[in-house]
């Protein structure tokens, strides 16, 4: 009888589950359903009824964009171009000109031409503007112009570019490129092993691994790894990476979702290469996702010891979902947490200001975990490094003069303007810094702090309260107090604006590779990384 009332009892509640379930089910799909015939039949008046032509696909592409950005900038739709374009970032290998360029509306700039590679041999430099491509016109081309560049191998290529004002022409020959993750490796004299990891592709792990083998039979007795302006890539190869210094069954990274097939735990697979060589990672304010995965595993196992700057912050995976006429949606799936529990994503785009920006978490708002040696760290805003150089910040005026390509644009002037022998014979002096100065005060480069913006928006308020006049001449000393401490902000922040116009220059004339070798011999954070490696005492100590 008993049995029979629990029965009685049981089934009525998993009737309700189900009732419950169904009915969510049922109403999302229902909104999801009425949503779509509304946008569809909008979509549909306005291409058939509207006065002038109208592009459908374009307007199709404006509005799918329009809604991803209530997002993430992490989850984009990717048309087909876009699709091989992030096969060939994963693979590291496709058939082009041999070089990073950037896509204007009125011409390609080129960033970086690789050694030996087609556009090197055609003589084609960082900062030449290509204006035509065959019989194309790059400011005519509505599409991605940058794909005219890549082609069948051995195929020809007529180039037009403006460089210092003058229109030059060219032509090469298309050829397989390979995109190497470890760009650059060398055992330094103290028997440091330096391993440059530039990007987690489907090499990383390999490359790392050969490179580490091949300098400890070298003699190598400790390790520099450089994830420095490494953007990250592909989880998976963060974990085979993490795995050549950590043993066997160790949890590197954990993701967690609202979707429960996305909860998931990865540990280290495979045997590793060495787990008490001494390590020091490098990474500043451009080390993201897989850098940051790799950098927290190694931090909160205390295997090594990060040295640098804060790490940009990006603790969201994506996922690539096929789509239709072979489109992808790269959506962000979960959120990612290091062994010890921390997530460090630093913007919330679930909360927004009033400009509609992610708002940055607060220090305040961190919290506080713990490694495997009881040492504190923080979630919340990147990786902070166990040792900080103030060489490796990317303040707020640093990020502008990046985004504003005022380094790269002022390293092209140099270029053109200096001459250069040996990588070891150059030195950015306080003349060449107050030049850099001098070059941006007639150049475009504008820098609003957020103070600035704060004042106009206070001064539009004013404005509709009828206090502008009574307010203005105080608001005119702050702006000439903010344009004082602009100009100051230069030189405090001299030393991390000086290393990265060295960087953008040593490349102009003896490209990456030449940039690594300069590195070390010059490099602050290379040097400390050395510094703490000989110590063992020290580095013991920040370990402990």
């Amino acid at each position: 009888m008993k049995k029979r009332i629990s029965r009685i009892i049981i089934l009525p509640i998993v009737l309700i589950g189900i009732f419950i379930g169904t009915v969510s089910f049922k109403s999302d799909f229902f909104e999801i359903a009425k949503q779509i015939e509304i946008f569809t039949t909008l979509f549909k008046e306005i291409n058939m009824n509207y006065v002038d032509e109208t592009n459908p696909a374009d307007l199709m592409d404006t509005a799918i964009k329009s809604m991803l950005t209530e997002l993430d900038p992490y989850t984009n739709y990717w048309n087909e171009q876009d699709v091989e374009a992030a096969r060939i970032n994963s693979a590291g290998e496709y058939t082009g000109i041999g070089a990073l360029v950037k896509t204007g509306p009125e011409a390609i700039t080129v960033v970086e031409a690789y050694k030996d590679y087609p556009a090197d041999k055609a003589g084609l430099k960082a900062g030449d503007e290509i204006i035509k491509i065959g019989n194309i016109n790059v400011a005519d081309f509505k599409e991605d112009a940058g794909e005219l560049l890549n082609g069948a191998p051995d195929s020809n290529i007529s180039i037009t570019f403006r460089r210092q004002g003058e229109i030059k022409t060219t032509s090469l020959k298309r050829s397989s490129v390979e995109l190497d993750a470890v760009p650059f490796y060398k055992l330094l004299d103290d028997n440091s092993a330096y391993i440059v990891l530039s990007k987690f592709n489907a090499k990383a792990s390999t490359q790392v691994s050969q490179a580490f083998k091949e300098l400890k039979s070298q003699g190598a007795d400790k390790v520099i790894l450089d994830l420095r302006g490494n953007l990250g890539g592909l989880l998976n190869e963060a974990i085979n990476v993490s795995n050549i210094f950590i043993p066997k069954g160790e949890l590197i990274v954990t993701t967690k979702s609202v979707i429960e097939k996305y909860n998931r735990e990865y540990f280290t697979e495979k045997e590793p290469i060495d787990t008490k060589i001494p390590l020091v990672v490098l990474v500043n304010g451009r080390s993201a996702s897989a850098s940051e995965i790799v950098a927290g595993a190694i931090q909160d196992l205390d295997r090594g010891v990060i040295v640098g700057a804060r790490s940009f912050g990006k603790g969201l995976v994506q996922r690539p979902k096929e789509l239709a006429y072979g489109t992808q949606l790269k959506i962000t799936i979960s959120r990612y947490y290091t062994p010890s529990g921390r997530c460090i994503q630093a913007l919330d785009y679930r909360s927004r200001n009033e400009e509609g920006e992610a708002v940055r978490t607060k220090v305040s708002d961190y919290n506080e975990f713990t490694t495997r040696n009881g040492r504190k760290v923080f979630d919340g805003g990147g990786i902070l490094p166990d040792v900080q150089l103030e060489t490796s910040e990317f303040s707020d005026i640093t990020q502008s003069l990046l985004l504003q390509d005022a380094i790269f644009d002022y390293a092209t002037k140099y270029y053109y303007s200096h001459e250069l022998n040996k990588p070891n014979d150059f030195s950015f002096t306080d003349s060449d810094f107050n030049d850099f100065k001098k070059y941006l005060a007639t150049s475009d480069f504008k820098y609003q702090t957020a103070t600035e913006r704060e004042l106009t928006e206070m001064m539009d308020k004013a404005e509709e309260e009828e206090l502008r006049t009574e307010i203005s001449a105080e608001v005119d000393k702050i702006r000439a107090q903010i344009s004082a401490f602009k100009k100051q902000e230069l030189d405090n922040k001299k030393p991390e604006i000086v290393s990265l116009l060295t960087d953008e220059i040593i490349k102009r004339y003896f490209y990456k590779e030449g940039l690594y070798e300069y590195y070390t011999t010059h490099n602050p954070e290379i040097t400390k990384a050395q510094s703490l490696l000989n110590n063992p005492s020290e580095y013991s100590k920040i370990l402990k």
